[in-house]
């Protein structure tokens, strides 16, 4: 297998020699996590090897390079980076320092090799267990192991560290992980990705009283959102490009999250990597151009939970969610987890219902050198009373009129039903340490009824008087993603190389038709408008396919102290219409390829705790269509566009406190359209740019005091337009500046109780190309706070949090480039809940 899947960094360096005492709380928080239970001193007594050394040979050969240094310091880095079982008093590292370890070893083999000369050695059990205690005035001083009458005289075990899976670590603070995925290279070390990447933990979302994606991406600077709060779809904003949300990805694979809202309880974490990636994840859907979005499923944890949770939100929407896990088998070989939510009642939106329904199952097992996993989903989200309005601005000379209140209701009759089905499985086997396999398949059904776009006020007149269109679709989506792929593990000379050859496919059967009808009304008093009839059926309009065959090579140097990344992926794109997609939908046979390269370079000359890294990537889309007369038959398609990243930054880990700045540069080709004697005509010659500086911070700036979020200037202008009128005018959608910071304080001598703030802020941005009409600038404050307790000796936490608390009333952002759409934000929302485990 891969050396960096998965790769937990953790220089000693990263720690501050004044963290002893913040190892022990993290090595109990650990217990808390894992080994609550069944794991004592005692036991291992029982089950300790009498005697046994720690030596080569295993099956766990990898690459370390752990500095020398206080040895708690370092063996932490090495639980991160092994992923082995150790127990031990805290006390038996203090005043320790280690040689570290260089080279290539067993996960033994280098504990022995970091331990040398220390005073405390290890022993293992048969299942490769540690337990740290100190040397015997008989036994030598190369770690080489104690007996098990040794082991029995130790004090009681008071730290445990558990195997970490495959994920990266939580980082200090617990909001974000250490690392995240990165396509097909799998799981990689914030530090070693030549990109800028963020993982939301399964801590962050809980504490933010998520129930959808949207909720959990509040908290980052480059992510804005394009479709008003409360409506049954969320598209994003990423770096100024459209990230549409049927393009986010499970564990890599896209087409498989739901269609409409996508809920959170079934996943760990919520990795964004920002700026196109079609090397890593392939061409996605609609382009993603922004950055990539990817969900990684729960596993069963090494001991069992149960977890129940209620909760409630404004105006009176309540639910119940629960987490189960359990592993089974000797060496706890199979693991299950199910997660599950029912809610239902009012939203903030006036007048609004939403009923939520979602179970899932994951299933995973592992022997050896073979991993496998199976994940299932039911998701179902119905609404009633009502969906938000964008409001459309299209008369220069009125201006952006004062935003209605945000929980105004301007289609009061709509409805829809979403209904989601999913599975992937997944399979892995590492035949020796250099050679491994995978295969992944992925099936969902989804089906939407109901007014999900085409929702919009056409403001007419400065007193808020405006026509409404309203659509109504029937709309579904079926989609087969199956991959495979080798990952090899080899040295050429003093290079290291990880290089993964990896095919797939996604095909997507496609259908879909509208109704529509008009109406009047006005944004600040709105009257009862009716909604049209739904269509009967969704018509098929088209399958498509993307193929691709993908090759990455990662080469580590220098103590790794260099890796250059290198990659090339050749995809195709194929549309195979139906007559419907032609005559209605304005398909077209479309069968086009290209190739999409990589370059990345990650560079640590004073250690591991600073990263210089740039990198070179391009991303794909479907060229746009047009048509050579008045009417809406389409009848020609460009090549895909290429979407071009330059990024370059540096990243600083202060041990428990992380800042990454980024400098970067995107270019998007456009489409141009202008008249001719013979109708209308087009190139593809047109280009957009964004170049921007982006600040990222998270982590614990001080015990008890953690932070998370950013700012991000950036410069989005219109580079080759049409008889060059608007170069150099800046992009609709882009504002100058954005935003976030968000606080935790556990507040002292409270014994559980933490206050959360944070804040939002957008500068102004273009609605319109022509500069002639700009949305204002927006800041929206939040707070909350959480108490941890212990009722009945059973774990127990109550959230309380409030969103926009100056129930602002404000335009967002807009809903797509090339129409003059505004957005609005979401109204003063409360939250409570409280969950318990036992």
């Amino acid at each position: 297998m891969s050396r960096h899947t998965p790769q937990h960094r953790y220089a000693a360096s990263h720690i501050p020699n004044t963290s002893q005492r913040s190892l022990a709380f993290a090595m109990q928080l650990l217990v808390l996590v894992g080994m609550t239970s069944g794991w004592t001193n005692g036991a291992l007594a029982q089950q300790a090897k009498p005697a046994q050394r720690l030596q080569a040979g295993a099956s766990d050969v990898r690459n370390y390079n752990i500095a020398s240094g206080p040895l708690n310091q370092v063996l932490m880095r090495f639980l991160g980076e092994s992923g082995v079982l150790l127990s031990g008093s805290t006390e038996l590292t203090q005043g320790q320092t280690s040689p570290g370890v260089r080279g290539r070893y067993s996960s033994g083999a280098a504990l022995a090799a970091l331990l040398n000369g220390t005073g405390v050695s290890a022993v293992s059990d048969e299942r490769g267990r540690y337990v740290l205690q100190p040397v015997s005035v008989d036994a030598p001083s190369s770690a080489a192991g104690a007996s098990s009458t040794d082991v029995a005289r130790l004090a009681p075990i008071t730290a445990v560290a558990v195997r970490s899976g495959d994920l990266p670590e939580v980082y200090a603070g617990g909001q974000v992980a250490r690392g995240a995925r990165l396509g097909l290279l799998g799981n990689v070390d914030v530090m070693d990705t030549p990109f800028t990447v963020t993982s939301f933990t399964a801590d962050a979302i809980e504490n933010r009283s998520a129930r959808t994606v949207a909720d959990v991406l509040r908290s980052d600077p480059s992510v804005r959102f394009s479709t008003s709060d409360g409506h049954p779809f969320e598209n994003f904003r990423i770096r100024n490009f459209a990230v549409n949300q049927n393009e986010m990805t499970i564990n890599g694979m896209y087409g498989m999250a739901p269609y409409g809202h996508t809920p959170v309880e079934m996943f760990e974490r919520i990795e964004l990597l920002r700026g196109p990636s079609a090397l890593f994840t392939g061409m996605a859907p609609a382009g993603a151009l922004g950055g990539t979005i990817n969900l990684v499923p729960k596993r069963a944890g090494e001991e069992p939970l149960n977890r129940v949770s209620v909760g409630w939100q404004s105006k009176g929407n309540v639910g119940t969610r629960f987490d189960l896990s359990r592993r089974f088998g000797e060496d706890k070989a199979l693991g299950i987890r199910l997660n599950g939510s029912f809610s239902d009642g009012n939203t903030a939106l006036e007048g609004q219902s939403k009923q939520r329904q979602f179970l899932s199952a994951a299933l995973d097992y592992r022997n050896g050198g073979f991993k496998g996993s199976f994940d299932a989903y039911y998701s179902r989200e119905k609404f009633k009373g009502g969906t938000p309005a964008g409001i459309f601005f299209r008369n220069a000379n009125l201006g952006i009129l004062t935003p209605p209140d945000a929980d105004t209701q301007l289609f009061p009759a709509a409805y829809g039903d979403a209904e989601n089905t999913g599975a992937i499985a997944r399979a892995e086997y590492a035949f020796n340490d250099h050679v491994s396999a995978y295969a992944n398949v992925g099936y969902r059904e989804g089906k939407v009824k109901g007014f999900y776009t085409g929702t919009w006020a056409v403001v007419s007149d400065a007193d808020g008087s405006a026509s409404l269109s309203m659509s109504g679709q029937r709309m579904y989506e079926k989609t087969l993603n199956t991959e495979a792929g080798m990952r090899f593990n080899f040295n050429t000379g003093s290079i290291a190389h990880d290089l993964t050859l990896q095919a797939s496919r996604l095909k997507m059967d496609y259908g879909y038709d509208a109704t529509s009808n008009a109406g009047t009304t006005n944004i600040y008093n709105p009257s009862y408008v009716d909604m049209p009839q739904l269509p009967g059926y969704a018509r098929k309009w088209s399958d498509k396919y993307w193929d691709s065959l993908a090759l990455v090579d990662t080469m580590s140097m220098f103590d790794d102290r260099l890796k250059l990344t290198l990659g090339l992926r050749h995809q195709r794109f194929r549309v195979d219409p139906t007559a419907n997609g032609i005559a209605v939908g304005g398909e077209a046979d479309y069968n086009e390829t290209a190739v999409t390269p990589a370059v990345g370079i990650v560079f640590k000359p004073w250690g591991d705790n600073i990263s210089l890294y740039g990198s070179y990537v391009q991303g794909l889309s479907q060229g746009d269509s047009i048509s050579t007369t008045s009417g809406f038959v389409r009848n020609h398609t460009f090549a895909p566009y290429k979407t071009e990243q330059i990024e370059a930054g540096i990243k600083w880990n202060l041990g428990t406190f992380t800042n990454t700045l980024a400098l970067y540069q995107i270019t998007k080709p456009t489409l141009l359209t202008f008249n001719t004697a013979a109708g209308l005509d087009a190139t593809d010659g047109g280009e957009k740019r964004v170049r921007g500086l982006e600040w990222n911070t998270f982590g614990e700036i001080m015990p008890g005091l953690r932070v998370l979020g950013g700012v991000v200037y950036s410069h989005a202008v219109q580079t080759k337009t049409q008889d060059g009128l608007l170069d150099g005018y800046t992009a609709v959608g882009a504002p100058r500046w954005q935003g976030n910071i968000g606080a935790e304080w556990d507040v002292p001598r409270t014994n559980g109780l933490t206050l959360t703030a944070g804040m939002q802020a957008t500068s102004g941005q273009w609605l319109t190309n022509d500069h002639t009409l700009k949305l204002p600038g927006w800041a929206v404050f939040d707070v909350g706070a959480r108490y941890s307790t212990n009722l009945s000796g059973r774990k127990t936490v109550f959230r309380f949090n409030v969103e926009n608390v100056g129930n602002r009333n404000y335009y967002s952002g807009i809903f797509r480039e090339g129409a003059a759409i505004a957005t609005m934000g979401a109204a003063r929302t409360f939250s409570a809940s409280m969950s318990m485990e036992f």
